[in-house]
């Protein structure tokens, strides 16, 4: 009995853990090989975003616009071969495959970096800017995906905000790196460290592949290894027809199209006032230091309670609410100081709260629409906001207006994307509404099929 009682208490270690993220028996397992599977993942982005920065600024302002075109059409390209992987192979398999080209795309890189020199080592820069910004996008969808597919919608509201903890201290960890480093390392030897850190992520997600069917409340058909099935047009598809997506879809076009106004005020600062290159990179790293120092404490103490205490929707609304008010601010009074304190709040706002939120959105749609649709969404729609923004962008430029009317139009743009995020959280109570009852439902015909099955038996008749 006494051991009975010592094993249910657990450690004081579990209880403090318990007490912080509200994480309940049989979870801790599968919630370790998550955050270390996405801390991996953000350290190796984030060892390489500063560098990407760097030759996005090198390669000329005025080319930004041309680059953020060419990485929406590899988006597009990248997503026809990623559907089929997904309807042909398990996910055990297909995720690994997809992290390991990446591997390879940045030992590559490694090496051509290495050798290029003058108006070669631009355009190696060129192509960089554009994989990162394809990399990031498609290597984080794969890792929502994975865990949204083994949590459920309960369990996503309690413990997506202390995921994304590990991708937040992952990318201090990445930041700090290159932030210590990249004045006196050569960047090919920062490559070479991001491409062992990516194995890493392959390493923790096979760890988390062998914990599905062990967790709790997943459900039989999310185990890692069966296929997804469907055809490989199927999240464009879906995603036009439904309305639920669309605004998912809508969501973060509104999130990219500002966010994109912003990069490109930070990149002009950037190059107005650090001239040296290695300057340049330190202070994209520093930036990002600031943002994901800021987010973790909110992602460890904040973002679960919030979510339980506001509900869905006034969550996600949180984020449009705070552009509106800092984009009125920056369209007051613009300089260097509004702009980068607007850029470190967006962006630590949306990795603490606005994105881990959001993935709770896709744990009540079908488990196809889980990779290939949000794969689409989460890729292609995403570049196709920033395409959007950079154009715009440029286009106020050219016209003599600048990041001042940028400004100017983000804030009805940001109110629109408040409208959107509201009847998120309505649609998505609803959807989850119907989920549960379908579930009792199921449960009441599982059983009735037992009780027919073993009848009770009947009464003795004796004298």
């Amino acid at each position: 009995m006494s051991e009975a009682r010592g094993s249910s208490a657990g450690s004081p270690l579990s209880h403090r853990l318990a007490r912080l993220i509200d994480v309940r028996p049989g979870e801790g397992p599968a919630l370790a090989w998550s955050w270390a599977y996405i801390f991996a993942l953000l350290a190796s982005y984030y060892v390489l975003r500063p560098i990407r920065d760097q030759m996005g600024v090198a390669g000329g302002l005025e080319n930004l616009p041309w680059l953020f075109l060419a990485t929406l059409v590899g988006m597009l390209a990248l997503n026809l071969p990623f559907a089929w992987l997904v309807k042909r192979l398990p996910r055990a398999r297909f995720v690994p495959l997809t992290y390991r080209f990446f591997i390879l795309n940045i030992l590559i890189f490694a090496g051509l970096i290495a050798v290029a020199e003058g108006e070669t080592a631009v355009w190696v820069g060129r192509a960089f800017f554009v994989w990162l910004s394809i990399f990031n996008l498609f290597v984080v969808s794969i890792f929502w995906a994975t865990v949204v597919d083994v949590f459920s919608t309960e369990q996503g509201k309690r413990l997506f905000g202390f995921i994304a903890a590990g991708a937040t201290l992952g990318a201090i960890c990445g930041s700090a790196v290159t932030a210590t480093l990249a004045r006196d390392v050569p960047t090919w030897a920062l490559l070479l460290a991001a491409a062992v850190l990516l194995e890493a992520a392959v390493f923790a997600m096979r760890g988390l592949a062998r914990l599905i069917g062990r967790l709790h409340e997943v459900p039989e058909a999310s185990r890692a290894g069966e296929t997804i099935g469907g055809d490989v047009l199927a999240g464009i598809r879906r995603t036009v027809a439904s309305p639920y997506l669309l605004n998912i879809a809508l969501f973060l076009a509104l999130f990219s199209v500002t966010a994109t106004f912003l990069y490109f005020e930070q990149a002009g600062i950037a190059k107005r006032s650090f001239p040296d290159r290695g300057a340049q990179t330190a202070f994209f790293a520093s930036v990002d230091l600031a943002v994901n120092v800021l987010t973790l404490g909110v992602q460890l103490f904040l973002t679960g309670r919030i979510t339980r205490w506001l509900g869905v929707g006034v969550t996600l609304a949180l984020l449009p609410a705070a552009s509106i008010v800092g984009f009125a601010a920056l369209a007051l009074s613009p300089s260097v100081a509004s702009v980068v304190v607007i850029y470190v709040l967006r962006r630590a706002g949306n990795f603490a709260i606005a994105r881990p939120v959001r993935e709770v959105l896709f744990t009540v749609v079908p488990r196809e629409d889980r990779y290939k649709a949000k794969s689409f969404i989460d890729t292609v729609v995403y570049r196709l906001g920033d395409q959007v923004g950079a154009w715009s962008y440029t286009g106020l430029s050219a016209l003599g207006f600048g990041g001042h009317a940028a400004a100017v139009v983000a804030v009805p743009l940001s109110a629109a994307w408040l409208l959107n995020a509201l009847w998120l959280g309505r649609a998505q109570a609803r959807r989850q509404e119907v989920a549960q009852q379908q579930e009792v439902v199921q449960q009441e015909a599982a059983q009735a099929l037992r009780t027919d099955a073993h009848p009770a038996p009947m009464p003795s008749r004796t004298a």
